[in-house]
C-alpha cells in the first residue's frame, strides 16, 4: 500500500476577485505546504470563481485568469496543486491545472457540460475529450476530472480507473439544495466503488448570487467506503493521510480478461510520498446536519455572502410582527449580526396591537435596532388623492395594495438615505401564487426566504428557537409561531380568505413548481380536482410578478428565477 497525504482545501473564491481569489488559493496551499502534503486539491474554477457567466465573453478577463493561474503555480514548490481555471485554446475550457514545481505540469478539459437547471456552460464553454493522461503523485497514478465528469457511470472517471489511475481527483461548484449531500455520496460512493479506485471530491463553498455551495468536500476509499469529510457552509483546509491500496492493474480487464484499453501516458510531478511514518493524520469527519438546521445554514450562508460581497454594511427588514419577517430577521442577525439589522414596524389603521408586540419584543430578543414609522398619515393621503378616481367603486384590492406599496417606499427611503439594504419577506408558497404586491412588499434588494415554502418556514423558526432553548425559549415569540397568517390589510383578514391552507397548498406547489407535472397528472397524483384549478391558475398568473421580484438563496430543487424559465405571454393551460 501507499500513503498520500492530501489536502482538502474547501475555499470560497468570489467571482472576478481573481487577485483576491489567488491570495486565497495561495493561503491554503501554503497551509498544504506546510503540513507536508503531497497532493492539494481546489474546487472548479477555483480562480475565477463560478460561475463567471458573462465575463467570460470578455477576452480581457479570460487572459487575466491565465495570468493569475501562472502566480498560483509558482508558488507551488513540493506540494502538487490541482486548481480550477479557464483554459483557452481556440475554444474556452472549464479546466483543472495540475502544478507543482513552480509551473503547470498539465491541464485537463472538463468533458461533460452540464446544461440543465441553474447551468448554462454549453454557452461559454467547449466540451473535452476526456484523459490524455496521468500524473504520478507520491508514486500514486492520479487521475483529473471535473465536476459533471464524475456524474456519468461511463464518464471520464472510470475510463481513467479502466486505464491504470489509483486515485482519482474531481473538483466541483455543485450548488446546494435541501438533502442533496445524501445524493452526492451515494453517487461517489457508488462510483468509486465500480472504478475500484480512491476518490477525492472537493467542492467550493459561498453564497454566488442566488446560489449557494455548501462545500461538503469527501474522500472516498476504492471500495466505496466514506473515509473524510469536510463540513457543509464553512470553508476548510484539512491534510491527512490516504492509504491507497495497490489493483494491480485489474481495473484493465473486463469480466471476459479482455484489456478494455491501453494505460494512458504518465507525467512524473512528485515521486516521493512527504507522508513520513505514523503517527498518520487522521481524516476529518464532519458533523451531519438535519434537513432543517442544513436548509438554515444556506439561508444565513446566501444572505452574508450577497450583502457583504456586494458591498453592504447593514440591511433593513420590515417587521410586521409575522412569522416571514421574524425568520428573515432572526436569518439576518446570525448572518451579520445585530449591530448590522435594522427592524421598522409599519402599522397601518388595520394593524393590530399583537402584531405590534410582536414585532417590538423580537427585536428585543435579537438585539437590534428597531424604529416604528406608521403609515397611516400617508394612507389617509392617498385615499383622500385617489378619492375622485375611485368614486362609485367599491374599497377592494386597490386599497389594500396602497398599504404594501407605502412601506416599501418607507423602506426604500431609509435604504437610499444610510445604504443599507432592503431584505424582502415573502416566501415562496405566496411567490408561486402571487399572494405579494408588485412594488411593495416585493420592493427591496435581496429576498432571503423566496425559495423557502410557508410551511417550512415553521419548521425552520422552530428549529431556530429550539437552539436557545436554554435562553429564554428562543428568539421568535411564541405567539408569532401561533397566530394564523395574514396580512393585516383589512378588518380581520386572514391568508385563508384567498388561499387555501398552506398546508394543502405547499403539496400542489411542489408537484406542480418542481416536479412539473400538469394539472391533469396531479389529479391523478391524488390532488383534488378543484385545488389543483385553482392553485395552477394562479401560479400561472403570477409569472410576470415574480420576473420582477428580487433574487434570493436557492434552497430547493427548483427555485423561481435561473432555475425555473417559463415564459410570461404563455397560453398553454
Amino acid at each position: 500500500m501507499t500513503w498520500m497525504r492530501v489536502a482538502l482545501c474547501q475555499i470560497a473564491p468570489v467571482v472576478g476577485d481573481l487577485a483576491g481569489n489567488v491570495q486565497r488559493i495561495a493561503g491554503a496551499l501554503g497551509e498544504a505546504e506546510a503540513a507536508g502534503a503531497d497532493l492539494a486539491v481546489f474546487p472548479e474554477l477555483a480562480v475565477t470563481g463560478y460561475p463567471p457567466e458573462d465575463l467570460l465573453l470578455k477576452p480581457g478577463f479570460v487572459a487575466d485568469n491565465a495570468a493569475a493561474l501562472s502566480q498560483v503555480a509558482k508558488a507551488t514548490e513540493g506540494c502538487v496543486a490541482v486548481v480550477g481555471f479557464v483554459d483557452e485554446n481556440l475554444d474556452l475550457y472549464n479546466a483543472a491545472a495540475v502544478c507543482a514545481g513552480g509551473e503547470v505540469k498539465g491541464v485537463y478539459h472538463k468533458a461533460n457540460l452540464p446544461n440543465y437547471s441553474v447551468f448554462d456552460e454549453q454557452r461559454y464553454f467547449a466540451p473535452g475529450h476526456g484523459a490524455k493522461e496521468l500524473y504520478v503523485v507520491a508514486g500514486v497514478r492520479v487521475g483529473v476530472s471535473v465536476c459533471e465528469d464524475a456524474w456519468d457511470p461511463t464518464g471520464p472517471l472510470s475510463a481513467q480507473a479502466a486505464a491504470g489511475a489509483e486515485l482519482v481527483v474531481n473538483i466541483n461548484a455543485s450548488p446546494y439544495y435541501a438533502d442533496r449531500l445524501e445524493e452526492r455520496q451515494r453517487m461517489l460512493g457508488t462510483r468509486a466503488a465500480d472504478a475500484s479506485c480512491a476518490l477525492v471530491y472537493v467542492n467550493t463553498v459561498g453564497g454566488q448570487d442566488e446560489l449557494v455551495f455548501d462545500g461538503a468536500s469527501m474522500v472516498f476509499s476504492a471500495g466505496g467506503e466514506l473515509v473524510a469529510s469536510l463540513p457543509q457552509f464553512q470553508e476548510a483546509v484539512s491534510v491527512f493521510d490516504l492509504e491507497v491500496r495497490p489493483t494491480y492493474r485489474k481495473r484493465l480487464l473486463d469480466p471476459r480478461g479482455r484489456h478494455r484499453g491501453a494505460p494512458l501516458p504518465e507525467i512524473a510531478v512528485s515521486l516521493s510520498s512527504r507522508a513520513g511514518t505514523a503517527p498518520r493524520l487522521p481524516a476529518p469527519r464532519a458533523h451531519a446536519l438535519r434537513t432543517e438546521e442544513e436548509i438554515y445554514g444556506a439561508l444565513v450562508l446566501g444572505t452574508r455572502d450577497y450583502v457583504r460581497k456586494n458591498g453592504f454594511t447593514d440591511v433593513v427588514i420590515g417587521l410586521s410582527g409575522g412569522i416571514d419577517s421574524s425568520l428573515v430577521a432572526t436569518v439576518a442577525v446570525d448572518a451579520l449580526g445585530p449591530r448590522a439589522v435594522h427592524g421598522v414596524s409599519m402599522p397601518s389603521r388595520f394593524t393590530s396591537e399583537g402584531s405590534n408586540v410582536d414585532a417590538a419584543e423580537l427585536a428585543r430578543r435579537l438585539g437590534i435596532d428597531y424604529r416604528s414609522v406608521p403609515i397611516e398619515a400617508a394612507h389617509a393621503a392617498t385615499a383622500s388623492m385617489l378619492a375622485t378616481s375611485f368614486a362609485g367603486t367599491e374599497p377592494g384590492l386597490a386599497e389594500e395594495n396602497v398599504q404594501s406599496r407605502l412601506r416599501g417606499v418607507v423602506l426604500m427611503a431609509l435604504s437610499n438615505k444610510f445604504g443599507w439594504l432592503v431584505l424582502t419577506t415573502g416566501n415562496k408558497s405566496e411567490l408561486a401564487v402571487g399572494y405579494s404586491t408588485l412594488y411593495g412588499d416585493t420592493a427591496g434588494g435581496f429576498a432571503v426566504i423566496k425559495d423557502v415554502p410557508k410551511t417550512l418556514v415553521y419548521r425552520l423558526c422552530r428549529w431556530r428557537n429550539a437552539q436557545d432553548l436554554g435562553k429564554g425559549g428562543g428568539v421568535i415569540p411564541q405567539a408569532v409561531l401561533e397566530k394564523a397568517p395574514s396580512a393585516e390589510l383589512r378588518p380581520d383578514q386572514l391568508d385563508t380568505d384567498s388561499l387555501p391552507p398552506y398546508e394543502e397548498l405547499d403539496p400542489v406547489l411542489e408537484a406542480y413548481v418542481e416536479g412539473d407535472l400538469t394539472a391533469p397528472e396531479l389529479i391523478e397524483a391524488g390532488f383534488g380536482p378543484e385545488l389543483v384549478a385553482r392553485v395552477v391558475k394562479l401560479v400561472d398568473r403570477a409569472e410576470y410578478k415574480r420576473r420582477q421580484s428580487p433574487i434570493g438563496v436557492r434552497v430547493t430543487p427548483k427555485a423561481f428565477g435561473r432555475d425555473r424559465r417559463v415564459p410570461i405571454t404563455n397560453a398553454y393551460r
